[in-house]
């Protein structure tokens, strides 16, 4: 094993030493998603380094695991991730991933925040995602050995999670469509050249996270699935200074109808997950 499997298998350990037997469900929270946080019933937290996971480099953004109960069911929740543009390596950014599905995790759900490359994918949109183009320059896979190298990533957004989140967002009212998401390095953001191309490629909207989990959870054999939130249009596609004060306001606005597709479809899959 290497290092940075040997620090996968320890974050376990100390989950297990934490909370317990893992739950079925964890999740992750990108921008503007804490609000679901208050959804949950009788929570434990801990900071991430406690257990032996990453702190985000970025001033003020510190990093925890919670679990507690959403709708009568327990889930992990991981808030605060950290990514590839701070420095860290593509292993090291999907350590939670890679330690929850180690502790027992069956099924994966990661949000972000996104910007719009296409029409129709506006801010305050809601975005699954069904496909995506990396063009970060690397994988949590490069160098093999953890635990596999050649994956079929052709269903990664697992279908059935998929179909979850989007009837979830109907459910609530939530502007909602799926979509092709495009993983660019940052911090940055992308040029109206970029933007355009991504369009030309068949992206519909850009962040600078979640692939690299995705590949990680796709190695294991690990169900995922990705709900996105338009905060702005990409650079060109309207007048606005793309800047990070008004995602992350935008992000705010539309965290909370996040929150709740997300907190429904997390009680439909796990009462699913429940019956006989």
């Amino acid at each position: 094993m290497n290092a940075e499997s040997n620090a996968v298998k320890r974050a376990s350990e100390l989950l297990e030493q934490r909370f317990g037997a893992a739950p079925s469900m964890a999740v992750v929270l990108g921008s503007g998603l804490g609000g679901f946080l208050e959804q949950l019933d009788a929570a434990e937290q801990v900071d991430t380094d406690s257990v032996g996971l990453l702190q985000p480099r970025v001033a003020g953004h510190g990093a925890r695991v919670w679990v507690g109960g959403c709708a009568g069911h327990t889930v992990a929740v991981a808030a605060g991730r950290v990514h590839l543009y701070e420095g860290y390596t593509a292993q090291e950014v999907v350590r939670t991933v890679r330690a929850f599905r180690e502790w027992g995790v069956e099924r994966l759900i990661l949000t972000n925040a996104v910007g719009g490359v296409r029409d129709g994918f506006d801010p305050g949109t809601l975005v699954v995602v069904r496909d995506h183009l990396n063009l970060q320059g690397t994988s949590p896979l490069v160098g093999g050995g953890y635990p596999r190298t050649f994956v079929d990533v052709s269903a990664a957004y697992d279908p059935t999670l998929r179909r979850a989140l989007l009837d979830a967002a109907t459910a609530v009212g939530a502007p909602v469509r799926e979509g092709v998401l495009a993983a660019m390095l940052g911090p940055s953001y992308e040029t109206p050249a970029e933007v355009r191309m991504l369009g030309t490629m068949g992206a519909d909207v850009v962040g600078m996270s979640t692939v690299p989990e995705v590949l990680a959870a796709a190695a294991m054999s690990m169900p995922c699935g990705v709900l996105s939130m338009v905060t702005n249009h990409g650079a060109g596609r309207s007048d606005d200074v793309l800047s990070h004060d008004d995602v992350t306001r935008m992000a705010a606005t539309a965290g909370a109808a996040a929150a709740s597709t997300l907190s429904t479809a997390i009680e439909r899959l796990l009462e699913e997950g429940t019956r006989p």
